[in-house]
């Protein structure tokens, strides 16, 4: 069985209402805090062993001495992460939604994704309920990518 508590709105109970159905179960309950922003359901759970694993995407670096700045890139990203100039390509990590379309449209080869740490997925055991949950780090604004993390542990 799956139960989700859900809604838009701050404040409304959701974590309560969460932590306390899942103390009246009598079998083993998995419970997922997808407010990576402010996660709050641990504060409520003693942990008895927990585990942590960072989470990345992944980001555009150019090669400065392969890259011609022809502007094959920048054309080609919707979200302006990559602006090319007359002497270099700058990429805003921000900005970027990973899609790796840039790479594949560089006709230099200039362009290589690699791994940029958005957040880390935290685990606890506390009785019979497993807590996954995730942290985004501060300053990181792409919440999407660490809250499908945190679903697909279930």
């Amino acid at each position: 069985m799956i139960i989700a508590i859900a809604s838009g709105k701050g404040g409304t109970g959701k974590t309560t209402v969460s932590v306390n159905l899942s103390l009246v179960f009598d079998q083993p309950v998995q419970l997922l805090d997808c407010d990576v922003e402010a996660p709050n359901a641990h504060l409520f759970l003693s942990d008895e062993n927990s585990s942590e694993t960072e989470v990345t995407r992944l980001v555009p670096e150019i090669d400065e001495s392969l890259c011609d700045h022809c502007g094959e890139c920048s054309r080609f990203c919707e979200y302006h992460a990559i602006v090319n100039l007359k002497t270099t390509t700058m990429v805003f990590p921000e900005l970027c939604h990973s899609c790796g379309g840039c790479t594949l449209v560089c006709p230099r080869n200039a362009i290589r994704e690699a791994p940029r740490r958005i957040g880390v997925i935290k685990k606890k055991q506390c009785r019979k309920i497993s807590l996954t949950f995730g942290q985004l780090d501060i300053g990181v604004a792409m919440a999407p990518p660490l809250i499908r993390a945190v679903k697909a542990q279930r």
